[in-house]
């Protein structure tokens, strides 16, 4: 099988098409249910099929479609048609987890809109049913993983990762709440130490590390040394997600982005506050200290204001090509592993200078 058949359309096109065999398994009822006896199940089993219909199906599928690009660039001539189908379905799994934190992300940060439609507790008949969809959502991945991967020497390794995956996001959703959920706002913990402890296990895990792992075990690339290596320029990069996503909050287009930034009403620990907290006079943070956290359109454009004035769109710019430079140095160390070093630039490439 040759990689270079496989333009990033023709792979969009495989995962795009593997849906309806994807959702079709996950709303079917387990097979000791009997229609008859269990018509309620039944009807459960139906609106599961729309919550990830609704969920799971948009978005930019950076990190179910990274899971098939990776393994055909791991696998190289060696990669098969029945290994790039698990590479696809463990991408649906990926992007189902995704939809599984969003859903209770938005509740948490009482969010209006998402991938421009609204937030699915914001539905009609929805409200507070969305926080079991959310685990419902996490139960349909193992799912997947139990039906396609059980008979795979790696079942057990990639079961773990998912498991591990979920609870270092869960912990970071932790210290993201913990840092904006307070009755005042307080810049004292807005740190460089914190910001980076938040994005690495909210984002980094399950954004970048987890869909090449993934990869890797499928490819039969998984060792100790190069899931470690990976884990580090993955996780950095990762970071580097998550400060273009805050800058995208404040300054993006939402008739891009699909969603309206709250991030400064919601007295979010962000890369440009803390970097503007390093930087402002006295003046300045005595008016973000007012403003920041607050539910206020003209509050918010205060702190944006401040923004502007300490040029953070130039300093956002000029950390992206820092950042993007020494990310590529970083790949260029992977030639000494078993991974090929375009497995990590496909995912940089994808992600810079983006928009939304």
């Amino acid at each position: 099988m040759d990689h270079n058949a496989f333009t990033p359309e023709k792979i969009r096109d495989l995962f795009e098409r593997k849906y309806s065999e994807v959702s079709s398994y996950i709303a079917t009822p387990p097979p000791d249910i009997e229609s008859e006896q269990d018509s309620s199940i039944q009807w459960c089993c139906r609106r599961l099929k729309d919550l990830i219909d609704y969920n799971a199906r948009d978005g930019k599928r950076m990190r179910g479609l990274a899971v098939a690009s990776s393994y055909l660039r791991i696998a190289g001539k060696d990669a098969n048609n029945e290994n790039l189908d698990l590479a696809l379905v463990v991408g649906w799994a990926i992007e189902i987890m995704q939809a599984s934190f969003l859903v209770a992300d938005d509740i948490m940060d009482q969010s209006e809109t998402r991938r421009g439609k609204l937030c699915w507790y914001k539905n009609e008949g929805i409200g507070l049913q969305a926080i079991n969809d959310g685990m419902l959502l996490e139960s349909c991945m193992y799912k997947l993983l139990r039906k396609y991967c059980r008979t795979k020497s790696y079942y057990s390794d990639l079961t773990d990762l998912f498991r591990e995956v979920v609870m270092l996001t869960e912990l970071g959703q932790s210290l993201d709440m913990d840092t904006s959920e307070k009755p005042e706002v307080d810049f004292s913990s807005f740190t460089d130490e914190r910001y980076i402890s938040i994005v690495k296990y909210k984002t980094s895990f399950y954004s970048f590390y987890l869909p090449v792992a993934s990869a890797m075990y499928i490819g039969g690339a998984a060792n100790s040394d190069t899931l470690r290596k990976s884990k580090e320029i993955l996780t950095e990069m990762g970071c580097f997600f998550q400060v273009q996503d805050d800058f995208i909050d404040c300054f993006g287009d939402p008739s891009i982005t699909g969603k309206i930034g709250k991030d400064i009403e919601d007295n979010k620990c962000t890369w440009l506050i803390v970097q503007a907290l390093k930087r402002c006079s006295q003046d300045q943070r005595t008016i973000l200290e007012k403003n920041y956290g607050k539910s206020d359109s003209s509050k918010r454009e205060a702190v944006v204001q401040v923004y502007r004035e300490l040029n953070m769109e130039e300093i956002f710019h000029q950390y992206e090509k820092d950042t993007y430079d020494k990310l590529q140095a970083s790949i260029k160390t992977m030639r000494e592993l078993n991974v090929p070093p375009e497995v990590f630039m496909d995912l940089l490439s994808t992600i810079y200078q983006r928009k939304k």
